[in-house]
């Protein structure tokens, strides 16, 4: 019996490349065409396909605000599965007082 993982996370390999330089490269193929650009930057014509149906007109502002918005949004689930813990260990205590 094989387990499989909790999230697709652990399976995905880090990129050699920030989002910000993916955004840049996306901008860059803007302007010209998306093969040369792939090339350039050693990518494969799927993967800028990727990114763009990921980060689409988004600018490198704008990706650093998502990276930042996504660090803020785990902390704040780990805060509330640390008060739903607490919560249920509140309730176990005073269940067993009566």
């Amino acid at each position: 019996m094989t387990c499989l993982p909790l999230s697709a996370e652990k399976w995905k390999r880090e990129s050699k490349f920030t989002e910000g330089q993916m955004v840049r490269v996306l901008r860059e193929a803007d302007k010209t065409p998306v093969a040369e650009v792939a090339k350039k930057h050693g990518v494969s014509d799927q993967t800028m396909y990727w990114w763009r149906r990921r980060f689409g007109t988004m600018g490198v502002d704008d990706a650093k605000r998502l990276k930042s918005l996504k660090r803020e949004n785990v902390k704040l689930k780990k805060l509330h599965v640390d008060q739903m813990l607490d919560i249920e260990v509140l309730k176990d205590i005073n269940a067993k007082q009566w």
